[in-house]
């Protein structure tokens, strides 16, 4: 894994905003994986007219990683960027339900997001959910 890598991340994972299925919210989000082992895997957001069932561009790369590397796959790196409905990149970061199943696979990947005012930011996973749920014993 090498800096160019992670700094292509948020290239493809606007590219992916592109072909969100969002008719409902217009709020199009394409993730970009980068996998410890080298590997990159996509997602975007997919709603649905039962809005619970959608399901967010982060946990759809998570899921494409684990479907292609196994159970074992973890995280290096995750980038998160989104379009409004008339094609503008917008601020977007994970929501905690996602930054939950980053935490699972990638205690400490790199989270990539654009914010409204610092523009893109790179942040640690952990720094993103304190205190997040875990089966492992309090230390």
């Amino acid at each position: 894994m090498g800096k160019l890598a992670i700094s292509g991340l948020p290239d493809r994972a606007l590219a992916m905003a592109g072909k969100a299925y969002a008719p409902y919210s217009g709020f199009r989000v394409g993730a970009a994986v980068l996998t410890e082992a080298g590997a990159l895997h996509l997602g975007c957001n997919v709603e649905n007219s039962s809005f619970p069932v959608g399901v967010c561009a982060e946990r759809n790369a998570i899921a494409a990683a684990v479907a292609a590397e196994g159970p074992e796959m973890r995280l290096a790196a995750i980038a998160t960027m989104a379009l409004d409905p008339v094609g503008a990149a917008v601020a977007c970061a994970p929501c905690g339900a996602c930054r939950q199943a980053i935490l699972e696979f990638g205690p400490m990947a790199k989270v990539i997001f654009r914010t409204d005012a610092e523009g893109v930011v790179t942040a640690d996973a952990t720094s993103l959910l304190p205190g997040a749920f875990s089966f492992a014993p309090a230390s």
